[in-house]
């Protein structure tokens, strides 16, 4: 099923993260379980099956069969189907590829899938919002020929530079992983051929980069990206791989411009990887001091007295929305009631944390304008209801 790309952050219609993503990018949300049959094909049975988890029909035996023998249990196990939980998207997302014929005008393809992954961690291994069985993950996967492997590449570790220097992380590592001593798909020939080509993308980047040897996955190298928070902790969220083995494994193919069949290459990537672990590392590197662009509680707008809570409702229906009103851009909300005070609701606003309270009273109501106070409690004095929305278009403009 393919649909538009979701709506990560307020008021943004892009993938990823807001404006962070030039390229719009089409979703395909494919069954969360397929039969075992895909993953042997995919190899992901003969090298993590111990880490997907199992789905089998929960059929009774028929009638007069409660002494089945082994070989009747897997015979009808095997008419019945054995199913796995998807713990990543590349093999369904060889199907989609595989479901039209390709030219090489059509590459590169660029395909993505935002729902659920399911992986059977260790229970000791398990750790809050880091490390979970069930997540989600900015999962895309891009098929190309071997001329476009540099250009995708690069292109892919600019968009995590963009990304994560808008989340102000003060530094983040590069590092190759290689190919593991075991339990890989493919010739060595193969490896060398697609870590050379992750290479070069690393050094066109002019930043410093290490080798983690072994540590790629059992299909292909992988550049991992490792950030440090505001704390200092390290912590592994985008990665970058390089796969010559699915396409072989599917038999995907497409025409060249001498109509001749080729078999393309698949760049697996995610910037922020798993969503819950991203958000995780974000709340902690901002201690719950959202930036306005990110921030669930953006703005409250607080009634000095119950007679001006029209006029507060007023303000926040106008910041709510685009200067037009054609679409939802700001997170508002109108505060106050009969039996708050004006004290405890901005106490209350300052703990909720949002990042900016505007008070309205007679003078405000009056000239048509907002008194406007920080989270940190610094006073900006009056503006008027555009001014704060130039105001709040500048700061996320510039991710503040």
């Amino acid at each position: 099923m393919e649909n538009t790309c979701p709506s990560f952050y307020p008021g943004q219609d892009i993938c990823i993260a807001s404006p962070l993503s030039k390229k719009k990018q089409p979703t395909h949300q494919h069954p969360r379980f397929s039969r075992k049959d895909l993953w042997e094909k995919s190899g992901h049975w003969q090298n993590y099956m111990e880490d997907m988890f199992m789905v089998k029909s929960g059929r009774e035996p028929s009638e007069g069969c409660h002494h089945a023998t082994k070989a009747e249990e897997t015979s009808e196990e095997t008419e019945e189907g054995l199913y796995g939980l998807k713990p990543m998207n590349c093999p369904g997302h060889c199907l989609v590829f595989d479901s039209t014929p390709k030219s090489y005008r059509d590459l590169p393809i660029r395909l993505a899938d935002f729902s659920p992954l399911h992986r059977n961690e260790a229970s000791g291994a398990l750790s809050g919002l880091t490390r979970v069985r069930r997540f989600h993950q900015d999962d895309a996967h891009i098929f190309c020929t071997e001329q476009q492997i540099g250009s995708e590449i690069t292109s892919c570790l600019s968009f995590v530079d963009r990304v994560y220097n808008a989340f102000k992380f003060p530094h983040y590592d590069l590092t190759l992983s290689t190919r593991p001593d075991s339990n890989f798909i493919g010739s060595i020939a193969e490896w060398d051929n697609a870590e050379n080509a992750l290479k070069q993308a690393l050094e066109a980047t002019q930043r410093p980069w290490s080798i983690k040897p072994g540590d790629g996955a059992f299909y292909g190298p992988k550049i991992d990206i490792m950030v440090k928070d505001s704390s200092g902790k390290s912590h592994q969220t985008a990665t970058i791989q390089l796969d010559f083995q699915l396409p072989q494994r599917f038999q995907l193919n497409y025409v060249d411009e001498n109509d001749q069949t080729q078999t393309p290459v698949i760049v697996h990537r995610a910037i922020l990887g798993s969503i819950e672990r991203m958000m995780a590392i974000l709340i902690e590197h901002t201690q719950g001091k959202w930036p306005l662009w990110l921030s669930p509680r953006q703005c409250a707008v607080i009634p000095v007295a119950a007679p001006f809570a029209d006029y507060a409702k007023s303000v926040a229906a106008a910041l709510s929305v685009d200067k037009d009103g054609s679409q939802e851009r700001y997170y508002v909300d109108a505060k106050g009631s009969s039996r708050d005070r004006f004290g405890k609701l901005i106490r209350q606003a300052q703990l909720e944390r949002y990042n900016f309270i505007l008070v309205v009273g007679q003078q405000e109501m009056d000239s048509a304008t907002v008194n406007v106070r920080t989270r940190e409690g610094k006073v900006l004095g009056a503006m008027s209801v555009e001014q704060v929305r130039t105001m709040f278009n500048t700061l996320t403009e510039q991710y503040e």
